[in-house]
């Protein structure tokens, strides 16, 4: 029969791991006793957030540091434990399920051609997210499984479900590093879909200036006030002018419209070939 154990019974340096908020995931080994501190993601209502969750495993019997009263709480035995740790991943197994459908929404978005105006907003909330999630299951899971080493010895301890929580925080691991590529893949398509649409709009763009070039040119000559300018005189200067206008026109825009004929060809014919 466990007694009830105290802050006082243990070694200062893991009762300041214990107390401190932010210390990572890590399984330690004191005079008699486990302690598994577990530094998980929790989704809530207000968005992703951290808890440091600290265990203390004497004889069996399972306690759980209490933050609010900066004591050690009894949670019962290891079974206990284990119904306590598999709702939170539980939990957290459907929150980074939802981020994958979600993150399949902005695919599926880009991919019908759309481009949402939140595109960047939201990639960066959902990389941060599952970045964060990754990098904090990947530490848990390892200090987890450590736990569950030590803890095979006692009698009273079950290793299938043990197994089955662990195989959840790795999946849970698994999944965030999932999303994380997924929206590696999803930016660089993204770009490509940005750069394209650049492209076409400096494209027409540069159809445009071509199209005013000769008749800012010719606008510009004959807008000089100088002597001697051809068609000053003439009656039907400014038809001339005109002719002269739409003939520098075509022999800038033919050559253009050409060379991009031919490229759309030799892309119709590569794609044929392709297929």
């Amino acid at each position: 029969m466990s007694t009830e154990l105290k802050k006082s019974q243990l070694e200062s340096q893991i009762l300041e791991d214990i107390e401190t908020a932010d210390h990572p995931s890590q399984f330690e080994l004191g005079s008699d006793y486990a302690v598994l501190i577990l530094r998980l993601p929790e989704v809530g209502e207000e968005g992703l957030s951290i808890v440091s969750h600290a265990f203390v495993v004497k004889e069996g019997a399972c306690y759980r540091f209490d933050r609010n009263l900066k004591e050690l709480a009894r949670t019962g035995s290891l079974k206990d434990l284990h119904d306590y740790l598999d709702e939170k991943t539980d939990r957290l197994l459907k929150a980074i399920q939802r981020y994958h459908y979600e993150i399949e929404n902005l695919e599926e978005s880009l991919y019908d051609g759309s481009l949402p105006k939140d595109f960047m907003q939201r990639w960066i909330t959902y990389k941060k997210d599952v970045s964060l999630i990754h990098r904090l299951m990947f530490h848990a899971t390892l200090a987890f499984e450590l736990f569950i080493r030590y803890q095979k010895k006692h009698a009273d301890f079950d290793q299938l479900e043990y197994a089955d929580l662990m195989e959840h925080m790795g999946r849970i691991r698994d999944l965030s590093k999932s999303a994380m590529e997924k929206l590696d893949n999803l930016y660089d398509f993204y770009r490509a879909k940005v750069d394209e649409r650049m492209n076409r709009n400096m494209y027409w763009l540069t159809i445009i200036s071509a199209i005013f070039l000769p008749l800012t040119l010719v606008t510009g000559f004959f807008g000089m006030n100088t002597g001697g300018l051809p068609y000053t005189d003439d009656p039907h200067g400014t038809f001339k002018v005109v002719i002269l206008s739409l003939v520098l026109e075509a022999l800038f825009l033919i050559p253009f419209f050409i060379m991009n004929s031919q490229k759309t060809k030799k892309f119709k014919l590569r794609f044929k070939r392709e297929r």
